[in-house]
């Protein structure tokens, strides 16, 4: 028997060093790896999987002590690397088509919790009254704590038109939530865009996905139908981010043809990229017609702010970065989130992948996101029409294990919209979120303030009065 184990542990070595044998080719191709194998560490993970195979209380399957060995190894880099069981591969291929199921929310794990980033607007979860920085502990009667992220998202999943309970820790409250949500088929609608005013456009980039440029361009040709726009609100507020090439898109639509948009920069070759407003970084290879040769020429010059706070990520970032660099767009509301790294997609079987941060994103001039985001030109936060704040907001540098900038040491991010406001009891409560684009969007009322080459008016109880005033000289 003793005989049999050694064999199973050496089996189990053999086992870990060809697993991390293909994720090293994976990901570097035909290159050589440069370092051979840690094979002491190897050994006591060869160890640690024998004593389990002999030991442990339950028999356990050797598939599931290996996916949880990668799980755990691939988690402990970063908020954002994953390991992608057929599940989860299938959840991010739907994701970015815009319709899948659940409560509308963007989440990451942190202390063994599921940590609410961004609530989406107009999804079950925001209705139901979940907040960013939200902590879940509970999804109806099971614990979250032990649970993979994964495994965590699957429990709150389930057949539209049922009902989850969620068990919610949330900062400023002296005992937890109960949350009552009901699912849904989500169908994230990419791009919504209004006329605020005669002249004046609003377009809200919700999220990047795969029609977001074409999306794009549809809803600058409806508000130019009626002639040119005097200016341009295009709000990034909470939009998550998404697909790469959308951002470029959305960024092209902007700006001169071939300036460049982001670079990106890794320890490989293949995680140096430069995306400039060209063709073949927006279309990404795809046959047919270029449909930003559709935008009208006014939005090339148009006067354009762009709203961005801490829940706009990643491609939002990169799009805000590159208008702000080139001087194209002036950005007002709240430092945005930070997500300032590339996850490239390492497929390793027909349903099974390695979601990896292989590289930074830099704006055109140079800055790095990562950990640090994008400064507005104007800070301003949500303020309700009364002069109270709202939303406490969380960021990438917030994250357990977020990956460092590497080009400011970051020791804090200051958080945007922080208090909220004390009821009876001495507890700090957060406001409801403000429909975006409503009468009560403080910030876009300020966006527009600014097109019209109006001051921005500080936040008070005579706020929406002023506004008022102002609207009623306005010609």
């Amino acid at each position: 028997m003793r005989e049999f184990w050694k064999k199973a542990g050496l089996i189990g070595l053999g086992v870990a060093a060809g697993i991390m044998l293909s994720l090293n080719f994976s990901a570097i191709a035909t290159r050589e790896a440069p370092m051979g194998l840690p094979l002491d560490d190897l050994r006591i993970l060869s160890d640690v999987f024998g004593k389990i195979k002999t030991d442990y209380v339950e028999t356990v399957a050797d598939k599931k002590l290996i996916r949880e060995a990668i799980t755990g190894m691939v988690s402990g880099l970063d908020p954002h690397s994953q390991f992608l069981d057929e599940d989860a591969f299938k959840d991010l291929q739907t994701s970015t088509v815009g319709r899948y199921g659940g409560l509308g929310i963007e989440v990451n794990m942190e202390e063994g919790l599921v940590k609410v980033i961004t609530p989406m607007d107009d999804q079950p979860a925001a209705r139901a009254g979940i907040l960013s920085g939200d902590l879940i502990y509970k999804v109806d009667d099971t614990l979250i704590k032990g649970l993979t992220l994964q495994k965590a998202i699957d429990k709150m999943k389930g057949p539209a038109g049922s009902k989850v309970i969620l068990g919610v820790s949330r900062k400023g409250e002296s005992a937890p939530l109960t949350f009552t949500v009901t699912r849904e088929i989500i169908n994230v609608q990419s791009v919504k865009a209004k006329m605020i005013e005669p002249g004046y456009g609003w377009i809200h980039v919700r999220q990047f996905q795969e029609r977001t440029g074409e999306d794009l361009v549809k809803a600058l040709k409806n508000l130019y139908k009626d002639g040119d726009l005097k200016g341009l609100v295009l709000d990034l507020r909470d939009d998550p981010g998404g697909l790469l090439h959308n951002a470029v898109a959305v960024s092209a639509a902007f700006l001169p043809a071939d300036v460049l948009v982001v670079y990106t920069d890794g320890r490989i070759p293949e995680a140096k990229m430069r995306l400039t407003a060209n063709r073949e970084h927006y279309l990404r290879g795809r046959s047919g017609s270029d449909y930003l040769k559709d935008v009208p020429a006014g939005a090339k010059t148009v006067p354009l702010t762009v709203l961005i706070n801490a829940g706009s990520a990643s491609a939002s970032e990169i799009v805000a970065g590159a208008l702000q660099d080139h001087k194209r767009a002036t950005l007002i509301g709240t430092q945005t989130f930070g997500k300032g790294s590339v996850q490239s997609v390492l497929q390793l079987g027909q349903n099974i992948a390695l979601k990896l941060t292989t590289a930074r994103y830099y704006t055109p001039n140079g800055r790095s996101i990562q950990a640090k985001g994008i400064e507005p030109d104007f800070a301003v936060e949500q303020t309700s029409f009364d002069g109270r704040k709202s939303l406490v907001r969380v960021r990438e540098s917030d994250l357990n294990g977020h990956l460092e900038n590497d080009k400011a040491r970051v020791s804090a991010i200051a958080k945007s919209a922080l208090g909220g406001e004390a009821g009876e009891d001495g507890v700090t409560r957060q406001q409801p979120p403000v429909e975006k684009g409503s009468k009560d969007d403080y910030q876009m009322a300020q966006a527009l303030n600014y097109l019209k080459g109006q001051p921005i008016i500080p936040a008070t109880k005579d706020t929406k009065q002023q506004l008022t005033a102002r609207q009623d000289k306005t010609p």
